[in-house]
């Protein structure tokens, strides 16, 4: 089956477009309840940690368990590192299918996003390996890997910046 390069680039847009908007119950409604959210870390040999369970990570979440307590805590202002909400824009690049299955498809994008808080804009920039599970005529995310580029981050790093 091939898989439809606008369907999947109108999907990871929606994604993007429902941080933007701090639409949290629609962008969680975009992953499956069993999808996986990691973003490695950089070790001190500049290698990317390989193992969630025994290394450090920036953001882990084994299931879309922990990527909904993220999002009570930011509604429900219990999280101090997301007060205020950053206003973000999240920006889409090269984005292509690597492999398909019948069930599934593995993409490959670039993001960079723009965060502004306290009169002072960040960047984060990266790459994102997904897994998109088809979904009636659309997709469910099953597993998200965030591989981000900065070499410095001088705050706390969460969900809506990548």
């Amino acid at each position: 089956m091939t898989t439809d390069l606008q369907a999947v680039c109108a999907f990871l847009y929606r994604e993007a477009r429902h941080l933007d908007d701090r639409e949290w119950e629609p962008w969680l409604a975009l992953y499956a309840p069993d999808a996986e959210y990691w973003m490695p870390a950089w070790d001190d040999d500049d290698q990317l940690t390989e193992d969630p369970q025994s290394e450090i990570s920036l953001i882990y979440y084994p299931d879309r368990n922990g990527l909904e307590d993220r999002v009570f805590r930011i509604k429900t202002e219990r999280s101090s590192a997301s007060m205020p909400e950053p206003r973000t824009n999240h920006m889409l690049t090269n984005i292509e299918v690597l492999a398909e299955r019948d069930d599934a498809v593995d993409v490959r994008y670039n993001f960079h996003t723009l965060s502004h808080r306290y009169k002072i804009t960040d960047h984060f920039f990266g790459t994102v390996y997904v897994t998109l599970r088809r979904h009636g005529d659309s997709f469910l995310i099953g597993r998200k890997k965030i591989v981000l580029k900065n070499d410095y981050i001088r705050q706390v790093i969460d969900v809506y910046h990548i």
